[in-house]
């Protein structure tokens, strides 16, 4: 048999998809895999409802429907002030995941390097490999998961034609703040970098924190390529609608990427989304409600447990501290939660560059019976 591409001896699959196997094969309560167990909005179903009997099941336009970018156009206008013209400065694609390849090969070459902040979402370095690229970690420091600017500096030295930002980030629920923004710019600038956003979580940053978007900071217009999401805001994890959203000329490229990738997303999803791109500013306020009240439901049950956690600022993830266990392995604590306690929750070594085994991520985006479920079992770990 002929041997496989080396390139995919870098990378294993999925950590939090065969972590979530693993929860179902043994009835455990998922808290690994990032998605709702909620419906999306009742206008969403009913679009959704409306457009399975349209005229929408043949291919869309292979960069997204009309309608769908008009709309996408007029949201993220309304939400960063700029000028968005549907036709030029985006490129719809399926879910932020192909987004963020799409981004990754429009602006790599093979042999170019791309930073990546360390802990990472498992993606990140996955594309840069499968586009030829390669990384460059740079550490994000706790509690708060900042990062070093001399740091940041010395890694610019090294001529990447990238950096990705995660913003809030997935694992820690940092929240990147603008003038933190600005000097990842400043830098990008100075070495004729790329800044490559990933933003699905835009609507779930807690106070006193706010989302800055970096397309919309001075310098930003030519070299930010923004990857972005329904999934989250909406609750549609399933429905795999994306975007990229970036200058005329990125998107003429990127067009061409995400063409020979996947042809395009789902039409009937594209036209039923409308609605949910649509929906008033109340929906965005009530959303950022609905995901306090479940951090404080989840953090509640972390507090009395009396482990430390990572500090949240944003998304619905966070990192409890699990080396005081007794576990050889953050892979071993994982297993060992999913099998004896009745929950699930991902190894935080598959987000680190670092030999950090300290860490198991869980996410909030659950009933507030399922959460206080799935808390009830971890105060279990106090018998330990």
């Amino acid at each position: 048999m002929p041997a496989t591409a080396i390139r995919l001896a870098a990378f294993t699959e999925s950590v939090i998809r065969g972590t979530t196997r693993l929860a179902n094969q043994h009835g455990a309560i998922n808290l690994a895999q990032g998605f709702p167990d909620f419906d999306p909005p009742e206008e969403l179903l009913g679009a959704l409802e409306r457009a399975a009997r349209g005229p929408h099941h043949q291919y869309a336009v292979t960069w997204g429907a009309p309608r769908f970018r008009d709309a996408l156009a007029r949201k993220i206008s309304r939400f960063t002030g700029l000028e968005v013209d549907p036709d030029r400065h985006l490129v719809v694609t399926c879910g932020s995941t192909e987004a963020m390849m799409v981004a990754m090969m429009t602006a790599c070459n093979p042999g170019d390097k791309v930073i990546v902040f360390s802990p990472f979402y498992e993606n990140y370095a996955a594309d840069a490999i499968l586009s030829g690229a390669e990384p460059i970690y740079v550490a994000l420091h706790p509690p708060d998961f900042g990062f070093d600017r001399d740091e940041l500096t010395k890694a610019f030295e090294q001529k990447p034609k990238a950096i990705v930002v995660c913003n809030p980030s997935n694992p820690t629920g940092k929240v990147f703040t603008r003038d933190e923004l600005l000097f990842i710019l400043q830098l990008a600038e100075e070495h004729d970098a790329f800044v490559i956003m990933d933003e699905p979580y835009e609507h779930i940053v807690f106070a006193p924190h706010e989302h800055v978007y970096a397309a919309a900071l001075p310098g930003a217009a030519e070299r930010v390529i923004t990857c972005n999401s329904l999934s989250k805001t909406y609750s549609i994890t399933g429905w795999r609608l994306g975007y990229v959203h970036a200058a005329p000329e990125v998107i003429a490229q990127a067009r061409k990427v995400h063409d020979f990738l996947t042809v395009g997303a789902a039409a009937p999803l594209q036209e039923a989304a409308v609605a949910g791109l649509e929906l008033p500013d109340s929906y965005y306020a009530g959303l950022l409600d609905l995901y306090t009240a479940k951090r404080d439901v989840f953090l509640g049950y972390l507090k009395e447990l009396g482990l430390p956690f990572t500090e949240l600022q944003g998304a619905y993830y966070v990192m409890l501290d699990i080396s005081s266990l007794g576990f050889a392995t953050d892979t071993e604590a994982s297993d060992w939660l999913i099998k004896k306690i009745g929950v699930a929750g991902v190894a935080g070594s598959s987000f680190f560059r670092e030999p950090v085994n300290d860490f198991i991520r869980f996410h909030f985006a659950k009933s507030e019976g399922i959460l206080r479920a799935a808390g009830e079992k971890l105060l279990r770990l106090r018998e330990r």
